[in-house]
């Protein structure tokens, strides 16, 4: 306080540099300057800078699920990712890998305790294989001549018998 009663005003090295950068027309004509700040009036959220740096940098959110949830997500979209593979060899590769990422989560656990099925192979190719014989149909309906014809229940499951006994 000054002798006269009044308070001095104190003004930081910050303070004085901004003032000085302004009174010298540094500000001016800034990139952006004049448009409304993005997400101003959104609903306060405590993770905020999260949504924002996943929305900037294009990642999903799925990494964010603890690993149990994330395998899980991914064996129930493992049917909609082969769908656009070209030979078998591709789909059983694809779902080995994630096989792979699921026995390694049995060993070593960690996360919420949540069942994850193991992906099987025979049953998504199997689906693989409908969806594209749906898609190269003739156009009567029928099926091409030729093509072959998908195993019954029963030949299915004396393939699986057969393979025990071997």
């Amino acid at each position: 306080m000054r002798g006269d009663g009044q308070w001095e005003s104190y003004e930081s090295i910050v303070d004085r540099r901004i003032r000085e950068a302004q009174e010298d027309g540094k500000f001016d004509g800034l990139r952006g300057a004049g448009r409304p700040l993005r997400g101003l009036h959104r609903a306060d959220d405590e993770n905020w800078w999260l949504r924002s740096y996943l929305e900037r940098e294009n990642v999903p959110t799925d990494v964010l699920l603890p690993t149990p949830l994330r395998l899980r997500r991914e064996v129930e979209r493992l049917p909609g990712t082969v769908a656009g593979m070209e030979t078998e060899q591709e789909v059983r590769a694809a779902v080995a890998e994630v096989a792979a990422r699921v026995a390694q989560w049995m060993r070593f656990p960690d996360g919420p305790r949540v069942a994850v099925p193991m992906p099987r192979a025979d049953a998504i190719v199997e689906g693989w294989r409908e969806g594209r014989a749906a898609s190269v149909e003739a156009p009567s309906g029928l099926p091409a001549a030729g093509a072959p014809r998908a195993p019954s229940r029963w030949e299915r499951f004396r393939r699986v018998l057969r393979g025990r006994r071997a």
